[in-house]
């Protein structure tokens, strides 16, 4: 049987992540350990729960893009998902670069909710399709420098899974396709943040959509 997912939602309107939570609960994969309506709370929930995924509001008092950073840094295993109504290219940067591994929209119905969630917790990450191609379009246009050298030191091993990266797939679903040990992936996939100069995974798909390899 499989265990279920930890998570701690954080959202400052009641009915909303009510709602969120009873979507949780029906679901039967995922165990809601505790909520709160600011970045402060959130961040206090996570350390006396140390949940799977914290799934944050970008918009509540304290800010959600602050409470991930302070996440990232204090409680590096737990993973950040931001559910919010901005589409704003801003925002999106902003949120990946505190560390968030999902960027998913108010608007999203609850199987695919859940499904980002799970996909998250298994070590995979998201952002809207929609928002992907405009993401990277500015992060281009803010850095015109050529790719950094180390990215053209990636071996062949790496240039794979990180392919695989780019398709949205965990780290157990790339461990699965290469037929490789999971921690082997894990390996890998620190050398490959490292050589391409980026913080997580869903910088490491648009880096690898910019290198050509998705």
């Amino acid at each position: 049987m499989t265990s279920k997912v930890n998570i701690v939602v954080a959202d400052d309107h009641p009915l909303f992540r009510g709602g969120v939570v009873l979507t949780l609960q029906e679901h039967g994969n995922f165990a809601v350990v505790a909520q709160a309506t600011t970045a402060d709370e959130a961040i206090a929930q996570v350390e006396a729960h140390m949940p799977d995924v914290v799934l944050l509001d970008i918009s509540m008092p304290g800010s959600g893009i602050a409470a991930a950073g302070e996440i990232t840094r204090r409680f590096p295993a737990v993973a950040i998902v931001m559910l919010t109504a901005s589409e704003s290219d801003e925002d999106l940067l902003a949120a990946l670069k505190a560390g968030a591994r999902g960027y998913a929209l108010k608007g999203v119905g609850a199987d695919e909710l859940t499904g980002i969630l799970q996909s998250v917790a298994e070590g995979a990450s998201y952002v809207p399709p929609a928002l992907a191609g405009r993401v990277l379009a500015a992060l281009q246009a803010r850095n015109r420098d050529p790719m950094p050298p180390e990215a053209e030191d990636l071996t062949e091993r790496e240039a794979a899974i990180l392919r695989h990266v780019a398709m949205g797939q965990s780290n157990k679903e790339i461990a699965r396709a290469l037929d490789l040990q999971e921690k082997t992936i894990k390996h890998y996939m620190t050398n490959i943040l490292q050589k391409l100069q980026v913080r997580n995974r869903v910088e490491a798909a648009l880096k690898a959509r910019d290198l050509g390899l998705s």
